[in-house]
């Protein structure tokens, strides 16, 4: 048997595509993975095949540098970076403007690509990224069964009267302008048309008898999943959702890494992991503010500083250990607190290991995330551009004296992801 996963060619959407396919890989069958050059290493090292697949413009093994992007996608991840500082609402209409070029890139052309790959592969089952759009516009004009994975935050895949790009909650720090809420809903309906009128002329073009669609954002596939904790996702929108199931988290193993393992185990006070992720990790701003913060509690520090030159941090304690890219599943199994830009993968994964999360959100899906958590009492955002050195310090003292009730619920919910994976779960999901 042959499964056939189809990811962008950035690291933050193949490690947990790849880690569900692990099941698959356990079990002895073959694993094919559709993507781009620059996570190839990423596939190799899961053990897998790799079949070349271009689904956008950009690329991101790991940590991304506008400067290594392609003519065009450099300018338009420096505007994102630009946009972010402005706060909010400036990046989401960033984003949303941006939406066509970044998620329906060349729909007839990956469509076919996609057709290509699936006559060289021959799967018996397909797993998407849901946000693969022009793959998934393949999948269904060829009728292909596929197994569609949401990997943010469920808010990816709108309900109701939800529209995409425009975040169904805000923690409760970052609290936009009402006027200006109502402008980013009215482009956000504008952009869910345009998008939509652009995915079915593709559908058209590929299958003159395919019934449009009302709202692209809406679609899914034969089966829907989505990375993330049941627990924590409201019952009311739970009920508007499509048959599905929840996938907890996609926690990945990671090879051992020598150094980190010495770091760990000197000793010393409690360890705090702290990352931006691989694109925000540009707002050097935010970092440094975080290391002035934690440099004023009593604990050692683990931090990926991804594109901020370790320069602009300020002065980093000498038993801190900072490096560009870190194995943050291993940090956060023994990390007391976890401070994050609250990506969906860094969420799930600190849930799992039952780490309490800082949360300094800058975009998209981060924002539903973040009070998310604030609601279940497992973190505390605040506002990336406007917080200062002490507050985030104060916000991470509190959450390290976490306990009672909400340190109770969080070491419930971590024991439930960890006793049945992401990778289980999804195999059992798609065998049903």
């Amino acid at each position: 048997m042959t499964l056939l996963v189809i990811s962008p060619d950035y690291a933050s959407h193949l490690y947990p595509l790849a880690t569900l396919a692990t099941a698959w890989r356990d079990a002895g069958e073959r694993v094919v993975v559709a993507t781009g050059p620059a996570t190839d290493a990423i596939v190799r090292g899961f053990g897998f095949e790799r079949v070349g697949l271009q689904l956008g413009r950009g690329s991101n093994p790991g940590v991304i540098r506008a400067q290594a992007q392609p003519k065009g996608e450099d300018d338009a991840l420096r505007g994102f970076f630009a946009a972010t500082r402005r706060g909010a609402v400036a990046t989401l209409q960033f984003q949303a403007r941006a939406r066509g070029a970044d998620l329906l890139w060349n729909p007839v052309g990956v469509a076919r690509a996609v057709h290509d790959v699936i006559e060289q592969v021959r799967p018996d089952e397909v797993i998407v990224d849901h946000l693969a759009f022009g793959a998934r516009l393949a999948l269904t004009v060829t009728g292909t069964r596929h197994v569609d994975v949401v990997l943010g935050h469920p808010s990816a895949l709108t309900v109701g009267d939800e529209v995409y790009g425009y975040p169904p909650a805000f923690p409760a720090a970052i609290r936009p302008d009402p006027a200006e809420l109502a402008s980013l809903r009215r482009l956000c309906d504008q952009v869910r048309d345009t998008f939509t009128a652009e995915w079915n002329d593709a559908l058209t073009t590929l299958d003159p008898q395919a019934p449009p669609s009302a709202d692209a954002f809406a679609e899914t596939g034969d089966v829907l999943l989505l990375n993330y904790p049941a627990e924590l996702h409201p019952p009311v929108r739970t009920a508007l959702l499509p048959p599905h199931a929840f996938l907890g988290s996609a926690v990945r193993q990671e090879a051992p890494d020598e150094e980190v393992e010495q770091w760990l185990a000197a000793d010393g006070p409690p360890v705090v992991y702290a990352s931006l992720g691989s694109f925000l990790s540009v707002r050097s701003d935010v970092l440094s503010r975080t290391v002035d913060a934690l440099r004023g509690l009593d604990v050692r520090v683990a931090l990926a500083s991804g594109s901020t030159p370790c320069a602009e941090l300020g002065s980093v304690p000498t038993d801190w250990l900072v490096r560009s890219e870190l194995p943050q599943v291993r940090l956060l199994q023994r990390s007391a607190l976890a401070v994050s830009h609250g990506g969906n993968n860094s969420v799930t994964e600190a849930l799992t290991a039952g780490v309490p999360l800082v949360l300094l959100p800058l975009s998209t899906d981060q924002f539903a995330g973040a009070a998310a958590l604030e609601g279940a009492g497992f973190g505390q955002a605040l506002d990336p551009n406007a917080a200062t050195s002490s507050q985030i310090r104060a916000v991470a003292q509190g959450l390290l004296a976490l306990d009672g009730d909400p340190r109770a619920r969080l070491e419930a919910l971590s024991a439930s992801l960890r006793s049945r994976p992401g990778a289980q779960r999804a195999r059992e999901a798609v065998a049903t």
